[in-house]
């Protein structure tokens, strides 16, 4: 039993010999001289021009025979037009028009949550209405934003390509 004791004591002393591991520095404690992602608004984007908008996009979902929710939301991140294609997962109903409020509100694409996850920025989850997944990609006309597409239905990388190809139409 004493033997038990010293060993124990002499673990225990062993422990605060051990030198504190030196914290890396965390990048987010860089000061950017910008501000990242400051796009202004501008006016909110037409019925008919987001309807070409998700066109655009539907066109393009077509070619590939992916079918896909495509969403448009104005500046402020609200609903303006929507499409479903036949077919098209219910789930990604929602999926899409987050990922276009998400593009709008944070004037980014949503893409850039997916990588900054993707590389243990889990403080992003904390973010509300952050969606970390990409397909939300903000539509800027004249250098300010008039609001955002969201694609959901396939893959990331399928979602992307449609929002892209209905982001295109705006100059």
């Amino acid at each position: 039993m004493k033997s038990r004791l010293v060993l124990t004591a002499v673990a225990g002393l062993s422990l605060l010999a051990v030198p504190a591991v030196a914290q890396a520095p965390n990048p987010l404690d860089v000061i950017p001289p910008n501000q990242p992602f400051d796009i202004p608004y501008g006016t909110p984007i037409s019925l008919a021009k987001a309807q070409a908008v998700i066109a655009a996009a539907v066109g393009e979902c077509a070619k590939h025979n992916w079918k896909m929710n495509v969403a448009v939301v104005d500046s402020g991140g609200n609903l303006v037009a929507f499409s479903r294609m036949d077919g098209a997962q219910i789930a990604s109903v929602v999926i899409s028009q987050a990922k276009a409020k998400s593009a709008a509100e944070f004037r980014r694409e949503t893409k850039v949550f997916e990588s900054g996850m993707m590389a243990g920025n889990i403080y992003q989850l904390s973010l509300p209405g952050a969606i970390g997944s990409r397909g939300g990609i903000p539509l800027v006309e004249g250098g300010k934003l008039i609001g955002a597409i969201g694609s959901s239905g396939g893959a990331g990388a399928q979602d992307e390509v449609c929002s892209k190809a209905g982001a295109a139409l705006i100059k």
